[in-house]
């Protein structure tokens, strides 16, 4: 098996001198002799009757107008022979051959007779001469095959390869052609090693399918890559096969989809430019790691060109084969689909590549390479171009049907499909809708029955709730009423009893005072009395020391004391009246309450009038028990100087709390009080 590798320039030189001195290295010799091989008349009868280039006699589609003055692949195409004499005493690591011109490039073979960087094999490579001198960014697309010819032309060794030469990859070949233990085995004859070389520069275009290979190169790779280029047209078809089993499946839906459209609207579906189709095909199937890409493609453009011409006499009514499937008008650079649309798809998804009708000798492309055919052969590489020529007319128009279906049916028949079911949904939608709202209008109407029921049960239960209330108000009220009369009735009688307490203890009070106020004056009536019996016993004693002294530190007494002293004794009776008459109205009720217990009714009282009761109470007590009340009257005096008018406002006050009766009792004590005042005064 063939094997491409890279060699490096460095490591070949240090190769070439390995051993040597540095002063001997200069530029590379040639090894051997290297020829270029002629062709045979019938390599030239071939080149004028090939079955791929019959139809560029009339078509001018995919040309332009650097193919007219471009180089042919023809022109671009070169083998040679190269011989190395005494091969088996040829002690250098590798051998160069001469350099040769191919499609304007120079080249050369390098060989390793004990191999380049592996053991026992011989390694072939080819290169491009002098590429460090070439300008930046070069690069040259080739295909090559070199052979290692055999005296048997059966057992010659053949190797074809594909690469895009540059600057970082100037060589490419096999580091194991083969085995040196083969090398003997026949394919030295007189120790001659005989290398040929087939070098075909490719011009590519990535915008259209192009012509890659001379007629005869073609003829020679047709015949052992056929069944690889036949394997990939098949595998393509059969995928864009699958992809439209959805046209067969969908029919019904797809045909009316297709009937609803104007006439303008499928013809506009189904054509496409030319340059978008012609692109794709390239970027679909040119591959420039394939060695059989340059058949393929070799293969599209004769389908091309076959399918140009075809329109061409279909459309000038000159056409015998009837209507093709893809119509190419050259002057609109366009590509269309001819013919019903559902016969296309059915067709399209049928078995579009028929079998290829084989002889009944097997095809030996050995003894093609090796230039030993026959007319039977001669015969049989016309079918093979025929079929390459079928294969590349079948494979565009799949191409073709299957871009139109895919990138233009297909998405309006999606888009046109997903508007009818976006309409259905809307009419679903709306009908749901409907059908919801009706039901969401029933539901309410007996949400507001429900409420409307649930309402009124609330407003019963309200009303009884209130009614309930109301009777509950009227019957504290009522008892309210009756416990405010009765508490009425209760302070009247309270009133009463203490208005009676009141009358009784003011009579009491006022005899007290009166027996007081006799004892008084008759206590002083006595005492003027003995002071007048004293005075004229008492003779007029000089005056001593002793009582200026005593009168000094006495001290003359203020008027006010005076006149506090001349007054007679204020009944303790009138504060206490006074004090008791500054209760409040509740106090004498509580009072009246309880008639028999004094104490009950002080201890109700306020702290103000349990205090003038005590006083009153503790004063009666003093004047029952103690018979000097001189200096108690005299200090009472003194301080009630202004409590007489005090008491006599709390008793009119007490008059006025029992309902402000006029009585001899006021004259009374006014009469016997200044009467009191006139004694002391004298």
């Amino acid at each position: 098996m063939a094997a491409s590798s890279k060699s490096n320039a460095r490591s070949v030189r240090e190769a070439l001198t390995a051993g040597t001195n540095v002063k001997e290295k200069g530029p590379p010799v040639a090894d051997g002799i290297l020829s270029v091989t002629p062709d045979t008349p019938e390599v030239v009868e071939w080149r004028s009757r090939s079955a791929l280039d019959a139809a560029e006699t009339t078509s001018t589609y995919l040309n332009d107008e650097n193919d007219e003055d471009g180089p042919k692949p023809h022109e671009l195409y070169g083998k040679f022979t190269w011989k190395i004499e005494n091969f088996s005493e040829i002690s250098k690591r590798e051998l160069r051959s001469n350099i040769f011109d191919v499609g304007n490039y120079k080249w050369y073979i390098l060989v390793y007779p004990q191999g380049c960087d592996v053991c026992n094999h011989l390694s072939l490579f080819l290169c491009v001469a002098d590429y460090d001198k070439l300008l930046p960014g070069w690069s040259h697309f080739a295909q090559f095959t070199i052979a290692v010819v055999n005296k048997d032309p059966k057992k010659s060794k053949y190797s074809d390869t594909l690469h895009r030469f540059c600057k970082k990859e100037h060589d490419w070949g096999w580091k194991k052609f083969m085995e040196l233990s083969k090398v003997l085995d026949g394919f030295t004859v007189a120790d001659t090693l005989v290398i040929k070389a087939q070098v075909q520069v490719i011009l590519d275009k990535p915008s259209k399918p192009f012509r890659c290979l001379d007629p005869q190169y073609r003829r020679e790779l047709v015949r052992v890559y056929l069944t690889n280029v036949e394997g990939v047209c098949r595998r393509f078809c059969d995928d864009k096969r699958a992809r439209l089993l959805w046209a067969k499946d969908e029919a019904g839906k797809f045909r009316d989809f297709w009937c609803g459209l104007a006439p303008e609207q499928q013809r506009k579906l189904l054509t496409e430019r030319g340059e978008v189709i012609l692109k794709g095909v390239v970027k679909q199937f040119f591959n420039e790691k394939e060695v059989t890409s340059t058949l393929v493609m070799d293969a599209l453009y004769s389908g091309c060109k076959q399918l140009e011409e075809h329109s061409r006499q279909y459309m000038a009514g000159k056409s015998p084969e009837g209507p093709p499937l893809v119509v190419i008008k050259a002057d609109r650079n366009t590509l269309t689909l001819h013919g019903d649309i559902m016969e296309i798809a059915d067709r399209a998804t049928r078995d579009f590549i028929p079998a290829a009708k084989d002889d009944n000798k097997p095809s030996d492309g050995l003894a093609l390479r090796s230039g030993q055919e026959d007319d039977y052969r001669r015969d049989t590489i016309e079918r093979d171009e025929k079929r390459l020529a079928e294969l590349g007319r079948k494979t565009v128009e799949m191409y073709v049907i299957a871009h139109v279906f895919a990138e233009k049916l297909e998405i309006a028949y999606r888009e046109a499909e997903a508007l009818r079911r976006q309409d259905l949904l809307i009419l679903e939608e709306f009908e749901a809708q409907k059908a919801e709202d009706i039901k969401r209008r029933e539901q309410a109407e007996k949400d507001k029955e429900k409420k409307a029921k649930k309402k009124e049960r609330m407003k019963q239960k309200k009303e009884a709730e209130k009614a309930k209330k109301d009777a509950e108000e009227a019957e504290r009220r009522r008892q309210e009423e009756v416990r405010r009369q009765e508490q009425e009735r209760k302070a009247r009688e309270a009133a009463a009893a203490e208005k009676k307490r009141l009358e009784e203890a003011a009579a009491a009070m006022q005899q007290q005072n009166a027996a007081k106020q006799a004892q008084a004056r008759a206590e002083k009536a006595a005492a003027a009395s003995a002071r007048a019996v004293e005075q004229p016993r008492q003779a007029p004693a000089p005056t001593t020391s002793s009582q200026p002294e005593a009168s000094r530190s006495a001290g003359p007494q203020p008027a006010a004391q005076r006149k506090q002293q001349a007054q007679p004794p204020v009944p303790q009776q009138a504060s206490s009246r006074g004090e008791a008459a500054r209760a409040s109205p509740a106090q004498a009720a509580a009072a009246a309450a309880a008639p028999s217990s004094q104490a009950p009714a002080a201890a109700r009282a306020p702290p103000s009038a349990q205090v003038a009761a005590s006083g009153a109470h503790a004063h009666t007590h003093t004047h029952q028990d103690d018979s000097s009340s001189t200096a108690s009257s005299t200090s009472s005096r003194a301080d009630g100087g202004g409590s007489d008018s005090r008491g006599s406002q709390e008793v009119g006050t007490v008059r006025q709390a029992r309902g402000g009766e006029p009585g001899s009792d006021s004259g009374d004590s006014g009469d016997s009080r200044a009467e009191l005042e006139e004694e002391v005064a004298g």
